[in-house]
This record gives structure tokens, C-alpha cells and sequence, in this order.
């Protein structure tokens, strides 16, 4: 089924829907990453995205369900080179067009991916739209050029948990207070989590509690944690509402882990400020330098957003570096209990270099009493 790609700056592209009809608009991105789509496809922080995949084939591991980094498929639209419909991985329970077509997802092929991810490079992340059912060029563009786009709005209450849960039995399981028994006690907060930062903190002997993005401060606190872990999530760090006031009052008095989106808003609390990249780093291979060990390691990454390193106060550390464009990738505070870093230590998908970050955190509760 012919396919329609208008993006913003009057380019259009044709491709072939493999789920059939469909229609999607958003900030088109691309993802670097050679394997790994289901966890990238259930990845909450891409939440109003159309992703395109840079590697060529796509479909070959099928998907299955132990791979689901959250409840469903968050991005709105997957753009690939050529689809592969017969998986050969023995773990594969099902095919990537059904996993597509249960949620919804328009996924289409045969489109040029080197000339979007080139194009993408050089103009930056655009508004686009993807469509089977309005095949006119320029009406196509001009509706992409329409959508509102992601600066400045709130995408995490699309992606946070609607209620708490408790992370047991490597599932979600309702309710409102810590399971019994020994380990630190964690309120992870849900801008759009990924299952695996769960699983972690789990492994680690934590017991964790999920509370929605909207939980305030003082219920966090009468939880009576050991640590708050900031997850990571969608779009613009500057747009969402009131969770930056409750990390502020956070500070201080509880340890504090920040990931992503979550690392972002903690450089917001602090009194930083948040810029816009190009084109954002998306995939599993982008080299990140710790600068207090001295150790380069290879990172998992999802953001179109940063900390601005110049707006740090002096009581705020950079810890870690992109080695690729020289941006912020960690910080810490130098007097309270609070590290962040913007890339993904959870590894799903990617490297297990940063797994050692969920150990100082850790040590950070171990510290605090």
C-alpha cells in the first residue's frame, strides 16, 4: 500500500505501508541502534516521535514478551529500509507487523533511510507526517507543517502511570505502599519508565514503589523512601508541569538518581537551564567519557533535549561528557545526595557499560542511612 513522508522543509517521500492503513504525525527522528527495536518500540520517551531505523533490515528477531519495556508502543510511526517478515530468532514469539498492528502503530518500508537520517543530520529533527490515506504532496507537508510539535509542551502525562505499582515478580502489581521484608526502600517516579530500570533496582535488593509524575513531594516523602529515582520520559524537560517544583523540594533530604528526561529536570531544579539539540542522540552506541574515573563507555540513548553545562551553578559537578559533541551527559551536586546522567544505564537496548551507575546510587542510600 503506497505510503506518503512530508516533512517540514517541503520534503516528500514515497514508501509502502506493510500494517496496512494509516496515518501518523510527529517529530520524525532516527535511531542508530543495529537491533533492539521492540524495546525501542516500547520505549515511552518516544512518545510523539516517528522513528526511522539508520540499519537496513528490520524484523528479523520478531518480538516477544520478555523484551516489553513498558505496557504497549509509544512512538507513532516506524520507518525502515526493508522490512523482514520471517524472524529467525529462537526467542521470537511473534512478527513486528502484528506487534504494529495490535497497538495501532503505522510501520512502512522501502523508503530511502541514508537520504531521511542524512537530511534529518543536516536540518535537524523535523514535523512530519506519515500516510496512506492523503497522497497529495502538498497538502502532506502542509499538514506537517500545522502540528504543534514538542517544544514547550507536556508529553509525560501522555507516558506516566495513571496510579502506583509495586514492580514484583518482574511485572507491575497495584498498590500504594513498599512490600515488606529487606532493602532500600525506592519511589521511582513515572515519566514514562522502562521496565528495565525496574528490574535493576529490583536486582540490587531495593524494594520499589511507581508513583505517576504527578506525585507530590510531601506523598513522597510520607512514603519515608530510602531513595527517589527520576525516570526517564518524553519531550521537552522545560514543558512539563509541576514535577520540577517537587524535585526541588526533594533536594537535600532524600538520595536522588536521575535518568534522561529525569537527569534534565534535576539540572532544571538545580536553576539550569534545557536547550533543544539538532537531531538528538538516539541509539545504543554513543561513547560517553565518566570524568571521575577517567573511563570511556559505550551508552544507550533517547533525548532531543539538554542540560545546558554553562547554566550549572558552581555547587553542580559535570561528571560525564558525550564524546561525539562535547555535551553534558552526567552531574552531581557537590553538597546533597542527588547524580544524574542523560543516557540510559538500564541498557534496554544497548551496552552494559553504565550498569555500575544503579551500584552508586546504592551507595548513595547506603551513606545517607
Amino acid at each position: 500500500m503506497k505510503a506518503l513522508i512530508g516533512l517540514e522543509d517541503g520534503t516528500v517521500m514515497t514508501a509502502r505501508s506493510f500494517t496496512g492503513p494509516g496515518e501518523a504525525v510527529g517529530e520524525i527522528v532516527f535511531n542508530t541502534s543495529m537491533s533492539g527495536y521492540q524495546e525501542m518500540l516500547t520505549d515511552p520517551s518516544y512518545t510523539g516521535q516517528l522513528v526511522t531505523m539508520t540499519y537496513p533490515l528490520i524484523g528479523n528477531t520478531g518480538v516477544n514478551p520478555e523484551d516489553m519495556e513498558s505496557s504497549g508502543i509509544h512512538l507513532r510511526a516506524f520507518l525502515v529500509r526493508e522490512y523482514q517478515d520471517r524472524p529467525s530468532n529462537h526467542r521470537a514469539t511473534g512478527t513486528l507487523v502484528d506487534f504494529l498492528k495490535q497497538y495501532g502503530v503505522l510501520g512502512v518500508e522501502g523508503l530511502d533511510t541514508r537520504m531521511l537520517t542524512r537530511k534529518i543530520r543536516m536540518t535537524g529533527a523535523m514535523k512530519a507526517l506519515v500516510t496512506t490515506e492523503d497522497l497529495d504532496p502538498e497538502s502532506v507537508v502542509r499538514r506537517a507543517r500545522s502540528w504543534g510539535g514538542l517544544v514547550g509542551r507536556d508529553m509525560v502525562t501522555l507516558a506516566t502511570s495513571s496510579a502506583r505499582y509495586r514492580w514484583e515478580n518482574n511485572k507491575p502489581a497495584p498498590a500504594d505502599g513498599f512490600a515488606e521484608g529487606p532493602g532500600f526502600k525506592v519511589v521511582a517516579l513515572d515519566c514514562g519508565i522502562k521496565y528495565n530500570q525496574l528490574r535493576l533496582l529490583t536486582l540490587k535488593g531495593c524494594r520499589v514503589l511507581v508513583v505517576p509524575a504527578t506525585t507530590s513531594a510531601e506523598e513522597i516523602l510520607a512514603l519515608q523512601p530510602n531513595g527517589v529515582f527520576l525516570s526517564n520520559g518524553p519531550g521537552d524537560p522545560a514543558g512539563v508541569r509541576g514535577v520540577v517544583d517537587n524535585i526541588r523540594k526533594l533536594l537535600g533530604k532524600i538520595p536522588i538518581f536521575g535518568i534522561c528526561l529525569g537527569h534534565q529536570m534535576l539540572g532544571l531544579a538545580y536553576g539550569a537551564t534545557t536547550y533543544k539539540l539538532k537531531f538528538g542522540h538516539r541509539g545504543s552506541n554513543q561513547p560517553v567519557k565518566d570524568l571521575l574515573t577517567g573511563r570511556v563507555e559505550i551508552t544507550s540513548q533517547n533525548h532531543g533535549f539538554c542540560v545546558d553545562p554553562a547554566s550549572l551553578s558552581a555547587n553542580v559537578e559535570v561528571t560525564h561528557i558525550n564524546l561525539n559533541d562535547g555535551s553534558l551527559e552526567g552531574m552531581r551536586h557537590r553538597e546533597w545526595p542527588a547524580f544524574s546522567v542523560q543516557y540510559h544505564p538500564e541498557y534496554a537496548s544497548g551496552p552494559h557499560d553504565a550498569e555500575y551507575l544503579f551500584d552508586r546510587f546504592m551507595q548513595l542510600m547506603k551513606q545517607a542511612g
